[in-house]
């Protein structure tokens, strides 16, 4: 579907791209990570031409399309690209911003366009949302309105240049949410992220991307949990997650809290705050959500994200819900409470329609 041979993108102080050969198969989901400044961004404007690669080809369904003699405006409707800034038109409402490129570039009537646009606000979950402007709209909002604008061009390809990167950590769920569903549907997509556990669960191939070109290609069990090359090993060990299943009595709290520690000391996160996450974590999951039945079913992720400079714990959890409000333990309220402590507590149904309670708690740190 698409092949880059040895493109090379210069600018005036620096080489992004030294050497990208890469082929791209359709229906291909691939996440694209690496240290910032490896020239992920690069890529993806590269394979789109807004940005022109200094040498090499692109070759898109056995065409050429940097060798100056084909129609872009052809290629790129091919093409979406999902942006972290969104990029909506301030001046037109939620319906207009889908409906405007539709008719301008693929001559669609004015009812065929919003018949297509009341379709994706439905599937992005916004579809109340028709007559309001941008400036109406949460981020999350704005960007699930920027990917229903993508996908109103019926693009057999969409390039997603961080698209949860501009976002607070409360949005970011809804736009992977959105994502997730689109890589069921069978278009093929590459998605820059520095999100490493979305990069593992959305991808069928993960790309790390360092030394001017694509380090290291490979399933993500692969990458993730058997990187083959030294500089991939060390990214994910300083970048991944962790993660615990909570199923039974005999779960070893002082061994995860251990872990969780040791996590924290590797990727040099104060102390207090990690004093702040575990409390959550031991408030929450030990002491509430494992005594309140007899088959628990606690799953929990903890990320630190080095770009944001942000701490997350999420848990998924079935049965009862817990109040998190109604604990008698002063040490947590006192951190749930605390301005430094986000949280999101919340009903969701899983991909096997289980109604599931999610607790997610972000941990800011803004020493005084």
């Amino acid at each position: 579907m698409i092949e880059l041979r040895h493109v090379r993108k210069e600018y005036e102080d620096v080489t992004p791209l030294e050497d990208i050969n890469i082929t791209i198969n359709k229906g291909d989901v691939i996440s694209v990570i690496g240290p910032s400044g490896t020239g992920k961004s690069t890529l993806l404007r590269c394979i789109n031409m807004l940005e022109e690669p200094t040498s090499g080809e692109i070759i898109v369904d056995g065409q050429v399309i940097n060798d100056g003699k084909c129609d872009l405006n052809e290629v790129r409707k091919k093409m979406g690209m999902v942006f972290q800034s969104f990029n909506l038109f301030g001046h037109l409402t939620v319906i207009e911003n889908i409906m405007e490129p539709q008719m301008t570039l693929l001559g669609r009537s004015k009812q065929e366009a919003y018949e297509k646009a009341m379709d994706l606000l439905y599937t992005v979950g916004l579809a109340t949302k028709v007559y309001n402007y941008p400036s109406d709209l949460s981020g999350g909002q704005q960007q699930r309105i920027a990917i229903a604008r993508t996908l109103a061009m019926d693009p057999e390809i969409i390039l997603f240049d961080e698209p949860t990167s501009a976002l607070d950590p409360s949005m970011i769920g809804e736009v992977q949410s959105v994502i997730r569903l689109l890589a069921k549907t069978g278009v093929t997509m590459m998605i820059v992220t520095h999100e490493m556990d979305f990069a593992k669960k959305i991808a069928n191939r993960v790309i790390f991307m360092d030394e001017g070109g694509i380090y290291e290609d490979g399933t993500p069990k692969q990458i993730f949990e058997n990187p083959q090359r030294d500089k991939t090993r060390k990214f994910i060990h300083r970048l991944s997650s962790i993660d615990f299943n909570i199923n039974n009595e005999e779960f070893d709290t002082y061994g995860a809290i251990s872990k969780i520690n040791d996590y924290g000391d590797r990727l040099l996160i104060e102390p207090e705050r990690m004093q702040n996450l575990t409390t959550c974590f031991e408030e929450i999951c030990i002491n509430n959500l494992l005594q309140m039945t007899e088959e628990p079913d606690i799953r929990v992720n903890i990320e630190y994200s080095e770009k944001k400079d942000l701490l997350n714990m999420n848990i998924t959890y079935s049965g009862e819900h817990f109040e998190l409000e109604s604990s008698t333990n002063e040490a947590f309220l006192q951190v749930l409470n605390a301005p430094d402590t986000k949280y999101l507590d919340r009903v969701i149904t899983d991909d096997s329609d289980e109604i599931r309670n999610r607790i997610n708690m972000t941990f800011i740190w803004e020493e005084i």
